[in-house]
């Protein structure tokens, strides 16, 4: 097999490059981030006729002057990779043409092979445009191919180019110490060539039209996107009712199993009470995760969330941030990491300061497993009207919360930070497209992976330390314990729940105990929030590792237990009080390490992920304690 041949992928933003980039390489990718900043690269690999090839797919841009974050990441890398690099395989958008082949001279000018997919045909051609590519390349002296990224379509000839050794001539080149100059005379160009290359005819009626009638309507299209977002939560919390049922009867049985066969032995508890009750935890949640991002990959896919940030740019305004700061606060649904990275975009430093602050209050994939449980504690799972799902709702409510107090924190802030500059917004709106199915496999599959796998490693190694702590104590207290027990002062039951109690995990809840107390929580779950701040959701796994080393056998659910859990006076521990300030907590606390860590890493300084921090705890603590005060 030959040499590995690297190709950067690049285009403009909403010009399918994405999609072309799923269609070469498949299940082979990997996420990491671009040396010394934290956006993401992606990079993937494919063989063909016995070479191989390794595709990095770089942020989508418009211009070698850069104007965002993630713009400059991806000149940088453009500058500095394309000598080494064997093609820029540049993807353009079919239907705008003049404005994507400003972009294809200024990558030319680097002197690298650059082949040119011509995506989005069918919509140049609904528009009238007629393209004939074979000129294209020989007027530019670069390879051209037709290309349909959503059904696969010219792949293969993609890929039986990019094996080639091919030779490109060089484009007329400008000289780029007098940009302005320079835009202008590749325009005149540029122009010259479309006449003698492409047809226009007469349009055709387009479908998309029809919709944004609707969907971009300044007062209809809010309630549209409400009315979407409602579905999507309820079905998040129906759908996946049966999964989980079944993911936490398989754990249940696998548990009553390994109780059965395995000795009485410190190994077995290690295994029960740790590492399996631990995966329990991460596992359990997973058709939640696949559900939230499944819905989101739709939205994305089919070119509606590119309408939702131009119908919410003038409420976004109003409140110091514009329609780029949708995509991340929308994106913070699924995860706050990514969501703040992704505020590269915007290129006001003021609006990406308060994309940034507000972002984490967005309700992120990582409070659904504690939302899901909490829940199904509290609310009775009904409906009203035969439609409406009680413990659905509730989901949906805590998302408006989110939404709503991101929306107060900006406006609050925007007015302390001081502008520096005017912004503008001004953003392509891609034809409304069937989503691709493989892509949204294709996303589900990363981002439950990334679930599993990240957060995973997390709780599970939090629940084996954490059933370590559990699990001793003060040998002192233990001895005393256990003479109790043999002397048949305390059955099984309080031995259990005693040897917890004093154990150094029980201590550090005690101590914790009395700060807590006011908002409804006991020590058990003060031992979650400290275990939290690593991920919140490992408030669940704590809690299995918690109840599985204090029950006599591990045959039921982690919900189970927690529903069943009474005080001295015989009330449940669990009650909506409880229930329902333990969900506001967790709906406005900064607890997650990572998030901190990137605000640190995008703002350069421990002052903004400090604030945060603080105003985040702050509000967390005030609405639980109002909440279990009023509701108790």
């Amino acid at each position: 097999m030959n040499k590995l041949k690297k190709i950067v992928l690049i285009g403009n933003p909403n010009s399918g490059k994405t999609s072309l980039f799923n269609s070469l390489t498949g299940l082979n990718q990997s996420v990491g981030n671009y040396p010394g900043v934290t956006v993401d690269k992606k990079s993937g690999k494919f063989t063909h006729a016995n070479t191989s090839f390794e595709v990095i797919d770089l942020p989508g841009l418009y211009s070698i002057k850069p104007k965002s974050e993630d713009e400059k990441v991806a000149v940088q890398f453009l500058q500095e990779s394309s000598a080494q690099s064997d093609t820029v395989l540049y993807v353009v958008d079919a239907s705008n043409l003049k404005r994507s082949l400003l972009l294809c001279t200024q990558i030319m000018d680097k002197k690298c092979r650059v082949v040119v997919g011509l995506n989005m045909l069918d919509v140049a051609e609904d528009n009238g445009i007629i393209i004939d590519e074979e000129k294209l390349s020989e007027q530019f002296g670069i390879s051209f191919i037709r290309l349909n990224s959503r059904t696969n379509g010219g792949i293969e000839n993609l890929k039986e180019l990019l094996s080639q050794e091919h030779h490109e001539k060089d484009f007329l080149g400008f000289s780029n110490s007098d940009y302005t100059s320079s835009i202008l005379k590749r325009y005149e160009k540029i122009d010259t060539i479309l006449a003698t290359s492409t047809t226009k005819t007469a349009k055709k009626g387009t479908l998309t039209k029809v919709i944004d009638k609707y969907a971009m309507h300044p007062i209809l299209g809010y309630f549209i996107f409400l009315s979407i977002l409602i579905l999507m939560f309820q079905s998040i919390f129906s759908w996946s009712s049966y999964p989980t049922e079944w993911i936490e009867a398989g754990f249940s049985e696998l548990t009553h199993l390994l109780f059965n066969i395995l000795p009485d032995h410190f190994l077995t508890s290690l295994l029960l009470d740790g590492i399996v009750a631990g995966l329990a935890g991460v596992v359990v949640f997973v058709p939640q995760i696949a559900f939230l991002f499944f819905f989101i990959a739709i939205l994305e896919d089919s070119g509606y969330m590119t309408r939702v940030s131009f119908i919410l740019d003038k409420l976004m305004r109003k409140i110091g941030l514009n329609g780029r700061s949708v995509i991340p606060l929308m994106g913070g649904i699924a995860c706050a990491i990514p969501a703040i990275m992704s505020a590269r975009t915007i290129s006001n430093k003021k609006e990406r300061l308060l994309t940034i602050l507000v972002t984490p209050l967005m309700t992120c994939s990582a409070r659904i497993p504690v939302y899901i449980l909490i829940i199904s504690i509290i609310i009775p799972s009904e409906t009203i009207g035969g439609v409406f799902n009680l413990q659905g709702l509730a989901m949906t409510g805590l998302y408006f919360i989110g939404i709503i107090f991101t929306i107060l924190a900006s406006l609050v802030f925007n007015k302390f930070i001081e502008a520096e500059e005017h912004s503008s917004f001004i953003m392509d709106m891609p034809v409304y497209r069937m989503p691709r199915w493989n892509n949204i496999g294709f996303t589900i599959l990363e981002k439950v992976k990334v679930f599993l796998v990240d957060a995973g490693k997390i709780i599970v190694a939090i629940s084996i330390i954490l059933w370590g702590l559990s699990s001793y104590g003060p040998s002192k207290k233990f001895n005393e314990l256990e003479v109790r027990f043999e002397q048949g002062e305390i059955d099984n039951s309080q031995y259990s729940s005693l040897k917890l109690e004093n154990s150094f995990a029980g201590m550090m809840g005690k101590t914790l105990e009395p700060i807590i107390e006011p908002l409804g929580f006991n020590w058990k779950m003060g031992i979650a929030l400290v275990t939290s701040f690593a991920a919140r959701e490992v408030f669940v796994g704590t809690m299995a590792t918690i109840y599985s080393v204090e029950a006599e056998e591990n045959t039921t659910s982690i919900r189970e237990k927690m529903m069943r859990e009474t005080n001295a006076n015989g009330e449940k521990v669990y009650t909506f009080a409880v229930g329902f300030s333990l969900l506001l907590f967790y709906a406005f606390a900064m607890q997650c390490m990572s998030t901190i860590a990137v605000v640190y890493r995008e703002t350069k300084s421990w002052k903004w992920p400090t604030f945060q921090l603080v105003y985040m705890t702050g509000i967390a603590y005030l609405f639980s304690f109002i909440t279990f005060q009023l509701l108790r």
